[in-house]
């Protein structure tokens, strides 16, 4: 896999261009140009099962508040989009965090876990 060509697919696939790219780098402040990245990026890479090959917390943040992050799972790797904050609608009340004995779909989310039993 290129990460470079795999970036650039992730991108388009999300309703990007290169030009809304604003951030190319880590949150703890190691960062480096779109050009820049286009360079170190222009790489081959094993993105299957194994030993991850590119650094976890690299990101790539655009104008409107979402950003690519890393994902690793055994080894293998790609991007995961993340879309921005946006507020609520309506707020709605969480009375529990965690599954407990009459609560198990703690995967399924909040919603889930905030259903009574009768």
């Amino acid at each position: 896999m290129n990460l470079l060509q795999e970036t650039l697919t992730e991108i388009a696939e999300r309703g990007h261009s290169v030009d809304d790219v604003i951030y190319v780098g880590s949150r703890d402040g190691y960062s480096c140009s779109w050009e820049q990245f286009t360079e170190l990026a222009d790489r081959e890479y094993d993105s299957g099962y194994g030993s991850q090959e590119v650094a976890a917390d690299l990101e790539i943040h655009f104008t409107d508040g979402s950003w690519l992050e890393r994902w690793e799972y055994d080894g293998s790797e790609g991007w995961d989009f993340r879309n921005p904050f946006r507020d609520v609608i309506a707020s709605k009340p969480i009375i529990r965090l965690m599954r407990d004995n009459n609560h198990f779909d703690a995967w399924s989310g909040l919603g889930a876990l905030q259903v009574d039993e009768d």
